[in-house]
C-alpha cells in the first residue's frame, strides 16, 4: 500500500525530537494538495491499488498524477493529447496497468499507465459521441453514447459483441451488480435501464422519472438501486423491482450530477451548486457537507483505494481531495425527527464549509412502499 493511505505518524512529544523531524512532520497534510488544470476535468478515476489519479479534460487531454499528503509531492507523471475532442470518462483496468478513456470524438483509447503510451485505439466506436464508460471485468468494457446506444467490448476481439438501443437520450452513468450479470443504466430520458449481459439481452426500462437520470449506484448490500437526477432528487428502486421507484427524496440542491458509494448506506453526491453532500440511504438523511468547489458545478467524484480520500473535479479546473475519516464514523438512526429549518449543513471534513439553510436538509416528497419492509431489512 502506498504511503499516503497509511496512518499519519503521531507527533513526538518528547524533548529529544530534533528540528529536522519536526520540520518533516509539519509538511504532512491531512489531504493531498489541490491539482490545478488548464481546463475542467469531465473524467476522473483513482487507481485500484496505488496513489495515482487519472483525469480527462474538456480539451481532450488525459493526465495521470501521483498524489501524496507530503507537501509538494503531488506531481504530474504524464499527459496524453490523443483525443480530438473532450475526454468524458476514464477508468483504470482491474490490475491497474491500463487506462481506458472515451471521448466526444467517438473513440476508445487504451493507454499504458506507467508511460502513457497509446496501446490501442478504436476509432468510430459509436455513431455518436461517447458519454459513459464502465469496466465489466479485465477484458470487457461497456460504453454508452449521446443517443442512448450501449455497446459491450471484449478487448481481445474486434468490434462490439453487444449493441443495444433502448434508451431515447444520452447514457449518463452505468453500474454493475456484484455477479456481473446485470448492467444498469441511467439515461437522459429519465429511465433506469436493465440489461442482462450474461444472456446478452435487454430486460426492461423503468417508468420515466421527472428530469434526467444522471447517476446510478447499488446500495444496501445489493437490495437497493439509487439514481440521481437533474432535478436534485434521489430515486430508489428495489432489486428485481426496477419497473417503478420504491422511494424518492429531494436534496436541497439544484441537481445531482454524480454519486459515489462510501458504505452500503452512505453515498456522496456532487451538484451544480458546488457542494459535495453526504447522504444516508434508508433512513434517508442528508448527513452533511464533505466539501465544495466554491459555487462551481461538481463534475465527478472518485474514492481512493484505501477509502480514506474522496477526489472531486469541478468547473473551477481543480481536482480536490477530501478526508473521509469523520464521515465513516457517522451513525444514522431510524428515528424520523422533524427537520429544523434554518440550521446549517454540518461540515464533515476539515476543509468543508458549514453551509446555510439554502443548502441544508432533506425534503421528503413521498413514501410509496413498504416502510416496514425497509426497516426489517
Amino acid at each position: 500500500m502506498d504511503r499516503t493511505c497509511e496512518e499519519r505518524p503521531a507527533e513526538d512529544k518528547s524533548d529529544e525530537g530534533d528540528s529536522d523531524s519536526t520540520e518533516v512532520l509539519a509538511r504532512i497534510r491531512n489531504t493531498p494538495e489541490d491539482i490545478v488544470l488548464e481546463a475542467p476535468a469531465s473524467g476522473l478515476a483513482l487507481h485500484p491499488t496505488r496513489d495515482l489519479l487519472a483525469a480527462g479534460d474538456v480539451d481532450g487531454d488525459v493526465f495521470v498524477f501521483s498524489y501524496s499528503c507530503q507537501e509538494g509531492e503531488t506531481k504530474e507523471l504524464w499527459s496524453s493529447g490523443h483525443h480530438l475532442k473532450s475526454c468524458r470518462a476514464v477508468v483504470f483496468s482491474e490490475d491497474g496497468q491500463k487506462l481506458v478513456t472515451v471521448s466526444k470524438d467517438k473513440a476508445i483509447h487504451i493507454l499504458d499507465v506507467e508511460q502513457g503510451r497509446l496501446e490501442k485505439r478504436i476509432s468510430k466506436a459509436h455513431g455518436a459521441p461517447i458519454n459513459s464508460l464502465l469496466l465489466v471485468d479485465k477484458n470487457v468494457l461497456a460504453t454508452g453514447d449521446d443517443t442512448g446506444g450501449i455497446r459491450l467490448w471484449d478487448q481481445r476481439k474486434e468490434g462490439p459483441f453487444m449493441n443495444m438501443q433502448q434508451h431515447e437520450e444520452y447514457i449518463a452513468d452505468m453500474a454493475l451488480d456484484p455477479d456481473k450479470k446485470l448492467l444498469l443504466t441511467a439515461s437522459g430520458d429519465g429511465c433506469l435501464g436493465v440489461f442482462n449481459i450474461k444472456r446478452r439481452r435487454f430486460e426492461l426500462l423503468s417508468e420515466p422519472q421527472s428530469g434526467d437520470l444522471t447517476s446510478v449506484t447499488i446500495m444496501k448490500y445489493g437490495r437497493k438501486v439509487a439514481c440521481g437526477s437533474s432535478e436534485g432528487t434521489i430515486y430508489l428502486f428495489n432489486w428485481n423491482g426496477f419497473g417503478a421507484t420504491s422511494d424518492r427524496f429531494a436534496l436541497r440542491a439544484e441537481s445531482i450530477d454524480c454519486m459515489v458509494p462510501v458504505t452500503d448506506s452512505l453515498l456522496c453526491t456532487g451538484s451544480t451548486d458546488g457542494v459535495i453532500r453526504a447522504v444516508n440511504i434508508l433512513p434517508n438523511r442528508v448527513v452533511g457537507s464533505v466539501g465544495q468547489h466554491a459555487g462551481e458545478p461538481v463534475e465527478e467524484l472518485a474514492l481512493s483505494h484505501c477509502g480514506r480520500f474522496l477526489a472531486s473535479s469541478g468547473h473551477d479546473q481543480r481536482l480536490k481531495f477530501w478526508d473521509m475519516a469523520q464521515l465513516r464514523t457517522v451513525v444514522v438512526d431510524d428515528y424520523r425527527r422533524r427537520k429544523k429549518k434554518g440550521g446549517p449543513l454540518q461540515a464533515l471534513s476539515s476543509k468543508a464549509w458549514s453551509t446555510d439553510d439554502f443548502f441544508a436538509g432533506l425534503r421528503e416528497e413521498e413514501r410509496e412502499e413498504e416502510e416496514s419492509e425497509d426497516n426489517s431489512d
